[in-house]
């Protein structure tokens, strides 16, 4: 999952939150230099990943990609699952997805100073540019998927995924609302929040 899943999988905790946010751009040896609060964010983070990585639903989402988009099909499936949350939101939360992610950003601005410096430098832009909010956007994620090409080996791998990824839209979200409350009750019980 991407950002807008990592997030709202937080527990409603700051400290969660960061680590969530910044876990892709921590490696191993770097943890010590966050709070032990802000650590148990980055870990949470990659259990989550482990978990989504080797869940049956996710797999079966991803099989359904490879065969055109290869090697690439498990992180299209975590970017698009930000897609299905975002346009999924009231099923999982009462606040709108706005509110919630003007309250994330402030979050972050008001920490800034804890980032690594790449993140320090594309929050503005994430913020003015509402990249939570977007990914709910065809718009905003075929601006993601762009993005995400520029920095692959093989960007052509990417070729019409979006296309694609509608095309199995119906398949695809009805994995992912049967998968996320999995996962948000996993996270529930590795983080003893409500």
């Amino acid at each position: 999952m991407n950002f807008l899943a990592h997030i709202y999988l937080s527990c409603d905790n700051k400290d969660l939150l960061i680590g969530n946010f910044i876990a892709d751009f921590i490696k191993n040896n770097e943890l010590s230099n966050f709070s032990s609060e802000v650590q148990k964010g980055i870990i949470l983070h990659r259990q989550i990943d482990t978990y989504t990585d080797a869940h049956p639903l996710v797999k079966k989402g991803t099989r359904r990609l490879q065969k055109k988009h290869h090697k690439y099909a498990p992180v299209i499936v975590d970017v698009w699952y930000d897609y299905l949350l975002a346009n999924n939101w009231s099923r999982y939360s009462s606040e709108s997805l706005d509110d919630f992610c003007e309250g994330v950003y402030k979050i972050l601005e008001d920490r800034i100073n804890e980032f690594p410096t790449k993140i320090q430098q594309r929050l503005p832009m994430m913020i003015e540019h509402k990249w939570l909010q977007s990914y709910g956007t065809d718009e905003g994620i075929r601006y993601t998927f762009k993005r995400l090409s520029e920095r692959l080996s093989k960007p052509e791998y990417l070729d019409g995924v979006v296309e694609n990824l509608l095309s199995f839209n119906v398949e695809l979200t009805e994995e992912f609302n049967l998968f996320f409350p999995e996962v948000i009750e996993y996270v529930k019980d590795i983080c003893q929040c409500d």
